[in-house]
């Protein structure tokens, strides 16, 4: 049976090499290149406290969201992120004491929040992790994912034991214990089936193929056991990190965090007038988040008829109800040929920039929006999103303020895969918009042509040349 998803996709997620950028090439005039590693060095780890409990495709590194939030934020501020993902904004505006809006298309985010920006006042108990733990071992619940191709994922025995394991966790009323067990059974989960775990998206491979049927020659579920404590352990103790890093300001106000997973950034309501903007939106060819992560949501308890109904609004697969037009996107879509690299173009700039245009809308005169993106390439040419974004939204109400470019020394890619772009990004961009205080938002934007305008945008860095990948 041929599995639908070994299709070949056009991603940015690339080979299993490394690569180093040469010391030798320079930036344009008006791009100032930065680290953000080294501008917040306070920030050793990128997983640090609870930023490493969920997996998650392409995450925001929290170096560059606390660097915008000290630069264009003041404490109790309001913070808006369209497309959350992981929460990495949300809990960067917690530790900062910032209040955040994050808006989602994935489900996940409901279920991610919670755990990572936990709100108990006192450090957990090991000793009654563990005894869920153990409890959970001598279960007899079942539960078994609503999704119908589910013994396509699993051998039958592990499916037994991790059915077991989710039919006592949610027949349990543990709180943040159970749902510290939910986050290490995810990992399992996906360990211990046949997809290939070392890529996002759900892929049955021949190596995971053969790596199951050797393991379940040995002692198989006392490995996954112990997985599954280690992870539970490790993210007690995330937790509890977290509980002494926010105990210091226990008798202040706590942040306000507000979240809605499932919904349409571009037309999801903002529910109040923020301070700044401050988010990652999807790649340009690599959108599909609420296909990488369904095995999760499956296990969640998200049913066949959700997951399909989000994931039809994810970008690959709707279409532009408007055209965007900027003098650089109008020159790489001049220079495509196939009919689906101009759908899938039109379709990934109208509905980036209306969730951007939907957020952008709620921030108060003169608050910045910093936008994170990369330069990726499409059929070769290479395409300079925040120079695109940059130009349109200069034209509806928004001053170009700056632009950082954060290059990329070296970078683990992913192999098991055909990728059109295998050297991956070697620089990513801090695009910062600054609103005009003048400025009125009309209740219904439409896309322009940049034409007969000085252009303030740093100019561009090279022609859009073809590439060889």
């Amino acid at each position: 049976m041929k599995d639908p998803n070994l299709e070949e996709q056009s991603t940015l997620f690339p080979i299993d090499t490394e690569f180093e950028t040469s010391k030798e090439e320079t930036i344009s005039d008006g791009v100032e290149l930065v680290s953000f590693r080294e501008l917040v060095p306070e920030i050793d780890d990128t997983g640090y406290l609870t930023h490493a409990i969920f997996a998650y495709p392409a995450k925001f590194i929290p170096q560059i969201v606390r660097y915008a939030i000290n630069t264009y934020t003041q404490e109790a501020d309001w913070i808006v992120d369209p497309f959350a993902g992981s929460g990495t904004v949300g809990v960067e505006a917690y530790l900062c004491k910032r209040n955040a809006v994050l808006l989602d298309l994935n489900l996940l985010l409901n279920h991610i929040i919670p755990l990572k920006i936990y709100s108990g006042k006192d450090r957990l108990n090991e000793a009654d992790l563990c005894k869920l733990l153990d409890g959970m071992q001598k279960s007899h619940h079942q539960f078994t994912p609503a999704w119908s191709n589910v013994t396509y994922w699993y051998a039958p025995e592990i499916l037994e034991v991790l059915s077991r394991y989710w039919g006592f966790i949610n027949n349990t009323d543990g709180g943040v214990y159970s749902a510290i067990i939910k986050s290490a059974l995810l990992k399992v989960n996906k360990r211990f089936s046949y997809t290939e775990d070392r890529t996002p998206k759900l892929a049955r491979s021949k190596r995971k193929l053969k790596a199951i049927k050797e393991l379940l020659k040995e002692n198989w579920q006392e490995q996954l056991d112990e997985m599954l404590y280690s992870l539970s352990l490790k993210t007690l103790k995330s937790l509890n990190d977290f509980v002494m890093h926010t105990q210091q300001h226990q008798n202040e106000v706590a942040p306000e965090i507000h979240w809605q997973g499932g919904v349409d950034s571009s037309y999801a309501t903002v529910p109040r007038e923020c301070d700044a903007l401050i988010t990652s939106p999807p790649y340009l060819q690599a959108q599909e988040y609420i296909r990488s992560t369904k095995m999760d949501l499956f296990w969640l308890g998200h049913t066949e008829e959700e997951i399909q109904e989000l994931s039809r609004l994810e970008i690959p697969y709707r279409k532009a109800d408007r055209v965007i037009q900027t003098e650089t996107l109008d020159r790489v879509r001049d220079r495509l040929t196939r009919d689906d690299l101009h759908k899938r173009l039109d379709s990934y700039f109208c509905h980036t920039i209306n969730a951007l245009e939907n957020s952008m809308n709620q921030l108060k005169p003169n608050a910045a929006a910093c936008i994170f993106v990369g330069n990726p390439r499409i059929d070769g040419i290479t395409v300079e999103l925040w120079r695109i974004l940059a130009e349109y939204f200069t034209e509806h109400g928004w001053t170009f303020e700056k632009v950082y470019e954060d290059r990329i020394k070296t970078r683990k890619l992913f192999g098991a895969r055909k990728n059109k772009n295998p050297d991956g990004m070697k620089s990513e961009f801090l695009l910062i918009l600054r609103r005009d205080a003048t400025y009125q938002p009309s209740a219904q934007q439409c896309g322009s042509v940049l034409r007969g305008r000085g252009d303030p945008l740093p100019a561009p860095k090279t022609p859009l040349n073809n590439d060889a990948s």
